[in-house]
């Protein structure tokens, strides 16, 4: 029992991280920043639409199998930029009120 931590002694997960929201300051770098999260969001869901085998691929092999998931990488960043799902701009949206709300608070305490 001697390895266990002692839960009052650990470090808490943001203490030392330099924590820099600089990028967040431009509109364009969180815009950039919800497509990316969108393509990613869409790649991940068109992965596990193609996961269920419902049968066995007679043609099936290992240079397919990549060539497809490059192929549905593709399909997904195009779809985030071209067709959004909207999980992007909500995501922009969040980081952008948050990003107002820190630098609204960082003032505050530099005037006090």
């Amino acid at each position: 029992m001697t390895d266990v931590p002692n839960l009052s002694t650990v470090a808490a997960p943001t203490q030392g991280v330099d924590v820099d929201a600089s990028r967040l300051a431009s509109r364009a770098n969180l815009e950039a920043a919800g497509k990316q999260f969108e393509a990613v969001f869409t790649s991940m869901m068109v992965k596990s639409m193609r996961a269920p085998h419902l049968a066995e691929d007679i043609f099936g092999s290992k240079a397919g199998d990549t060539f497809r998931e490059m192929q549905d990488q593709q399909f997904a960043k195009t779809m985030a930029e071209h067709a959004p799902l909207g999980i992007g701009k909500a995501m922009t949206e969040f980081l952008s009120k948050s990003q107002a709300n820190l630098q609204a608070a960082s003032a505050e305490s530099t005037t006090k």
